[in-house]
């Protein structure tokens, strides 16, 4: 009998198993993948995510794999430019991109130190009910038969199409509509500039610098329709070269160094967290458009925030219960404000930026104001 079992093991599921596991309590960590493994992701951590891997113990491994510290950000809008230092975040002084293999797999090894016991490669197939509550897991075994685990409390963070959430039905509090598609790979040879953004000409684009003298490089935009497969290619190289002469220099320097990622899935909402012995974390409980990069931030975020309520004896389901409202309702008021802005940035409208932005571009206090506001800084 466990406390307390967590499907999905990327940074939602990895950091809620290692905060519970320090906590004490007895926790079941389940992948359908093994680690290390690479998933589609932006990588850009703003500071407050960074500064729970500080805090977790966990920067000094990310930062040794060579992942640089991000200390500079730039915005390029139509007819103005925001360039400064990373805004100060306690002791951090800047965000870090590292690629997923890499983040996702530290993670769930610290999870395995606090006392997690981690099964890659098992496949949820369904939910053991008692009571009406979430008693457990179903779920394949790697012999081809089936295991039943069960457990106080199952939490889903297991991503937006969450097996979890569908099996609980959990319902939508809020949905919007998808906005843009997201492409992306990696480059090489492309000069270390810090976070470069490019919001043009109905577009943007991300210059985000990782591992391995790599810069991801991200397309987004709003699609008229469905991209055929073999136009992907030149769409993605043709929107990048309307960034600027300079930009497209810097393409012809470069080097393609991987093949291109194309994501259109892109659902925006936020469903009920909790229920009788379950609850949601990370991109199965919120989803949103990550033209903010804030998807790996809030899932920190999320991670603690729930770990904390649960920092109780879980025997007692009406304590339990009471803690995951506070929960949820903490979720739905702490997120909802990024989510809205990242809703309102997707849509790509000019129109929409601040009137005294290009008036205030050179400010240094109005520019460390606006990056603030970017990176979730109060």
């Amino acid at each position: 009998m466990y406390d307390v079992i967590i499907v999905g093991a990327r940074c939602a599921g990895a950091a809620t198993a290692m905060l519970l596991a320090r906590a004490g309590h007895r926790v079941l960590l389940l992948d359908r993948m093994s680690f290390p493994s690479d998933t589609l992701s932006t990588l850009y951590i703003h500071q407050p995510g960074v500064a729970r891997l500080d805090r977790w113990g966990v920067l000094d491994q990310v930062l040794a794999t060579g992942c640089p510290l991000i200390t500079r950000i730039t915005f390029h809008l139509p007819g103005a430019c925001l360039s400064g230092p990373a805004p100060a975040f306690g002791s951090i002084t800047g965000g870090c991109a590292p690629r997923r293999r890499t983040l996702d797999h530290l993670l769930v090894q610290a999870a395995v130190a606090a006392g997690a016991e981690f099964r890659p490669r098992t496949t949820v197939l369904d939910l053991v009910w008692k009571d009406g509550a979430v008693a457990g897991v179903r779920h394949g075994s790697r012999r081809g038969g089936q295991v039943v685990e069960r457990a106080r409390l199952t939490v889903g963070a297991d991503g937006r199409h969450s097996t979890v959430a569908r099996l609980v039905r959990a319902p939508y509090v809020r949905q919007d509509p998808a906005l843009t598609c997201f492409y992306y790979t990696y480059w090489s040879g492309i000069p270390e500039q810090g976070l470069r953004l490019h919001f043009l000409h109905g577009a943007g684009t991300a210059c985000v610098p990782t591992q391995d003298g790599l810069t991801l490089i991200a397309l987004q935009f709003r699609p008229d329709g469905p991209v055929a497969p073999q136009d992907r290619e030149r769409l993605y190289q043709g929107r990048l070269r309307r960034n600027g002469e300079q930009f497209r220099r810097q393409l012809a320097d470069g080097r393609q160094e991987d093949r291109l990622y194309c994501c259109a899935d892109q659902p925006n909402f936020f469903r009920r967290a909790h229920g009788p012995g379950w609850a949601l974390v990370g991109d199965s409980a919120h989803n949103k458009d990550p033209i903010t990069a804030r998807g790996i931030t809030d899932a920190f975020l999320q991670a603690e925030m729930l770990a904390d309520r649960l920092s109780i004896p879980l025997d007692d389901p009406r304590e339990v219960e009471a803690a995951l409202s506070h929960y949820g309702r903490d979720l739905l008021r702490q997120f909802t404000p990024a989510y809205e802005s990242a809703l309102r940035t997707a849509r790509l409208d000019a129109d929409e930026l601040p009137p005294d932005l290009v008036q205030h571009q050179h400010d240094p206090v109005y520019v460390d104001r606006f990056l603030r506001r970017y990176g979730g800084i109060p």
